[in-house]
């Protein structure tokens, strides 16, 4: 790879096909790649310039890593490279049914944390680790088989709701071990 500051994509910068569904080894094993290459200490006896360039690859290795080993960073990614806009903060319309089973949830949690019950806690982050992955497994048929991205702009809404609660559970739980 030739050091220039025209950066390309993601999964362009690692030489993986651009899906959703990703082999973590697979995408940890090219970023250890890239960085080997790119990482600045290689061009410590270089000019200012050459090191310049070299901190802005590892540093756009590192962001395109961080982006592409989770779900759903990596699923808003996908959306933003086929020019879907997810509608994160204008569009809240969510099927019935799911923001139904939100309420319950919230309902839950608030009841846990009231009787500062840690157990029921745990069981409701690993119920909603189980639905998450359901959205997940979902998103990739959205995205690879599908093609569809307007599906996948709403499974993504539905899985942000899921990743905020997680986030307020444990919140919850930390509280509690203090």
């Amino acid at each position: 790879m030739n050091l220039h500051p025209a950066f390309g994509d993601f999964y362009s910068l690692f030489n993986l096909p651009r899906a959703f569904a990703l082999e973590p080894a697979r995408l940890e094993s090219a970023y250890l790649d890239v960085q080997g290459r790119v990482h600045p200490d290689r061009f410590a006896h270089l000019s200012e310039n050459e090191r310049r360039v070299s901190m802005q690859w590892a540093a756009h290795a590192n962001e395109a890593y961080q982006t592409l080993r989770r779900p759903l960073s990596r699923a808003r990614y996908l959306l933003e490279l086929g020019g879907v806009d997810p509608e994160i903060e204008s569009n809240t319309a969510m099927p019935t049914e799911f923001l139904m089973r939100q309420m319950m949830l919230r309902e839950a949690v608030e009841e846990a944390t009231d009787d500062e019950d840690a157990d029921a806690l745990d069981a409701l982050i690993r119920e909603l680790k189980v639905e998450a992955r359901g959205l997940e497994a979902a998103l990739g048929q959205d995205f690879d088989q599908n093609h569809d991205l307007p599906a996948a702009a709403g499974r993504v809404r539905q899985l942000m709701f899921l990743d905020r609660l997680q986030q307020e559970i444990r919140g919850a739980l930390e509280r509690l071990d203090n």
